[in-house]
């Protein structure tokens, strides 16, 4: 793949200097140094070491990824809301695991975009899913088509700079209209449930009511942080599970699975530096409630 950004500061900087700004990990720039790829300044190939002037533009160019062989392809729709040379934002439906593992088969969203991308004849074969959400947990996931967009993006993921945004209805009325759940999270014994621990990791969830019914509140989740099953153990630790989450409590009278959606995404290119935002309708399991 290839990719140009057009230097815009006004004093010489190094090539490393500035693809870590616009977010570049170590690895991929010494994979492009030791060979997987080339530096260019003005259209030339050029050393690591040089430095790029101002209005001067500077290209990478790096090899493919060897594809996955463990990964299969599968060509099952996928609902794709945006699409670029980089990136695939995808509505995840509820039921469908992000990856392959011991309960999920061939047909989830990261062998669908290997499907996708063989179909059109893309020369990265090995997507990178950036964000994940459990199996029946529906909403937006990001994906990155090749190495270079994952190594590119992974500041903003460490540093929690992306905006993930949930629709959850959980049991009973909220006594607070705006609240952060800030409470360790940790797995206990090799189960997939986790718990409220003190010497779990750190978990920050920030929620906002906006609407509620006899025995539901309807909450705008914003996480802080990404840990597994996250909202839902937050959430269950106030006395308030997710309807329909049978792993921590909820109320499995009308529905199958847990009340929550990834509604909003919100990112910044870092191939084009624009800030990106996108939304998804809630499923219909939601508007009973």
């Amino acid at each position: 793949m290839e990719a140009t950004w057009q230097y815009t500061g006004t004093e010489p900087v190094k090539i490393k200097k500035y693809l870590q700004s616009l977010g570049m990990g170590h690895r991929l720039f010494n994979d492009i140094k030791k060979g997987q790829g080339e530096f260019l300044v003005d259209h030339r190939p050029v050393r690591p070491t040089t430095k790029i002037l101002p209005n001067q533009p500077l290209t990478i160019r790096v090899v493919p990824e060897i594809p996955d062989p463990t990964v299969q392809v599968s060509h099952d729709p996928l609902k794709i809301i945006h699409e670029d040379a980089n990136w695939l934002v995808i509505d995840k439906p509820a039921g469908v695991s992000s990856i392959p593992g011991p309960t999920a088969g061939n047909g989830t969203i990261l062998n669908r975009v290997k499907g996708y991308l063989v179909a059109a004849g893309a020369a990265d074969l090995r997507p990178h899913l950036i964000t994940r959400l459990d199996r029946f947990t529906g909403g937006l996931l990001l994906v990155a088509k090749h190495h270079v967009a994952s190594s590119m993006i992974s500041q903003q993921v460490q540093q929690h700079r992306m905006l993930k945004e949930y629709t959850a209805v959980v049991e009973g009325q909220l006594e607070k209209q705006h609240g952060m759940i800030d409470q360790p999270i940790a797995r206990r014994d090799g189960q997939i449930q986790r718990v409220i621990a003190v010497d779990g990791q750190p978990a920050q969830t920030e929620y906002w009511v906006e609407e509620q019914g006899e025995n539901w509140t309807r909450v705008r989740v914003q996480l802080h942080t990404g840990r597994t099953h996250q909202i839902r153990v937050h959430f269950a630790s106030l006395g308030h599970p997710l309807i329909g989450d049978h792993l921590y409590g909820g109320d499995t009278s009308q529905v199958d699975h847990q009340l929550l959606h990834a509604s909003k995404l919100s990112y910044k290119d870092p191939f084009t530096l624009e800030q990106l935002t996108f939304t998804s309708p809630l499923p219909a399991s939601f508007k009973k409630y």
